[in-house]
């Protein structure tokens, strides 16, 4: 790989990364602050799934956990911490709404929610990551390990 390819690939990650961390991390500060995380549990989980054979303590819990899930997944994502973990946090998230869309709607056209952020996702997941240099585990990665 040339190094224009690699400059290209890191840039690629980095915007990748900050879009795909802006999403989430304005989707859950929204639900968290505006919202509320118990108002997004009762609008967006309970009521809607309240009639299918999904536990209410379930929608409840979930409904309360997603939106901090967001946010602090988002956040780690922004600034490039712990980017694996932040993503399979938002991978996780990603499953769940699919499937919650599912159980109402067995036809859902997702193309439009999902599958941008599935695509972003997957894209800073298998991209190596030693090649996210604009990001503090990048950074981490770079120093020298003291012994």
């Amino acid at each position: 790989m040339t190094p224009e390819d690699a400059d290209r690939r890191r840039w690629a990650i980095l915007f990748a990364r900050l879009i795909l961390a802006l999403i989430f991390f304005m989707a859950g500060a929204w639900k968290v602050f505006s919202l509320g995380p118990l108002e997004h549990a009762r609008r967006l989980f309970v009521e809607p799934y309240a009639h299918t054979f999904l536990p209410a303590w379930s929608l409840w819990a979930t409904g309360v956990i997603v939106p901090f899930v967001e946010l602090f997944a988002g956040a780690l994502l922004l600034v490039g911490f712990r980017t694996r973990e932040a993503l399979l946090a938002l991978g996780g998230v990603l499953v769940l709404v699919t499937f919650g869309h599912l159980v109402t709607e067995p036809l859902y056209e997702f193309h439009t929610h999902v599958i941008p952020r599935a695509a972003l996702l997957l894209f800073i997941l298998v991209m190596p990551a030693a090649e996210d240099r604009f990001s503090i585990d990048g950074w981490m990665g770079s120093r020298p390990r003291r012994r």
